[in-house]
């Protein structure tokens, strides 16, 4: 069975209070399913990013129906007792509307700049790992102890109880073939990424990364970490889609604007987490990609918020 679709707004333009209150509430009015923030200390080229507890929950007081998600927590930012705590009160003050990303950490030059240890991929990976059984273990609301490689924990029982149960929905974000395997096993949705994160620096100026074949592959191997549980996985994908009667032209604007060079508007066109075209265009490829891919979580920057809009009241529930 296809799930039906679904649509998040990643907030990356910071304003004021009344600002922030507005713009939840506009997410609301419009359809769209969640409200996202990133977690980071520093601006990078997203910009300043407000603390994402503290907003998402100032944004769940707003808003009714509107769900909170972060995209994603940085698990080294945090002890996973610390966070499991704040998760569940997130969850359970917003009445059981928190969705809960996470990941592994990439952005090399924030943990210098905070005086942080940014290990190597695999300790990173390691280090999630018990995060996550940590998170599950304090969400089930019985005494939690863990003798791990990482952290250590004894006798810790959670409060309080996340409104979700077994927990808030779980999102990993992954590109790579180890974390969609744990992604795979853990999560209930899965943030597919065009391309893994090296080094702390994002891969996204490789076309590559973004074709049709490499997208299968990441599929064929989260479709084999997961076995029988695929089925009850949700496939989600950033994307920023250009509106436009030509879609020759958009495409060649995108290769422009990414500088890439020496590839066919044919394949830009094709790659599954890029949209060129009219509403009924894109809205159309969404249902294809759907039924090749199983994407079915669509998000988009907050700065596109009003013209993806016609998408969203096209194609939520459906």
């Amino acid at each position: 069975m296809q799930r039906p679709f679904r649509f998040g707004v990643l907030c990356e333009e910071m304003g004021d209070r009344e600002a922030w209150f507005a713009k939840a509430r506009r997410a609301e009015e419009l359809g769209y399913a969640t409200l996202l923030l990133r977690d980071h200390f520093v601006p990078g080229t997203f910009g300043d990013q407000f603390a994402p507890i503290s907003a998402l929950m100032a944004a769940a007081m707003v808003t009714s129906k509107l769900r909170i998600g972060s995209m994603v927590f940085d698990n080294d930012y945090r002890h996973p007792v610390v966070l499991g705590k704040e998760v569940a009160t997130l969850d359970a003050l917003s009445g059981g509307r928190f969705e809960f990303g996470l990941g592994a950490g990439w952005m090399g030059s924030e943990y210098e700049q905070a005086g942080l240890s940014f290990d190597p991929p695999g300790t990173r990976i390691d280090r999630l790992e018990e995060a996550l059984q940590t998170f599950k273990g304090l969400f089930a609301g019985t005494s939690f102890t863990l003798a791990g490689k990482h952290y250590r924990i004894t006798g810790i029982q959670n409060f309080p109880a996340p409104v979700q149960q077994p927990h808030p929905p779980l999102l990993i974000g992954a590109g790579g073939r180890r974390m969609l395997a744990i992604a795979a096993r853990e999560a209930d949705i899965v943030g597919i990424m065009a391309g893994p994160l090296n080094a702390g620096l994002p891969t996204s100026d490789d076309p590559a990364a973004y074709s049709a074949q490499r997208f299968d592959q990441k599929i064929a191997w989260l479709r084999e970490a997961a076995g029988e549980r695929f089925t009850q996985l949700e496939l989600s994908v950033l994307t920023t889609p250009v509106f436009t009667n030509n879609r020759r032209q958009g495409a060649e604007q995108i290769a422009q604007k990414r500088g890439w060079s020496g590839i066919a508007i044919e394949e830009i066109l094709e790659m599954p987490t890029i949209f060129v075209g009219t509403v009924e265009q894109i809205a159309e490829q969404m249902l294809e990609r759907r039924e090749r891919f199983g994407v079915s979580y669509y998000m988009t920057f907050d700065h596109r918020m009003e013209a993806f809009a016609p998408l969203v009241d096209q194609l939520s529930g459906r």
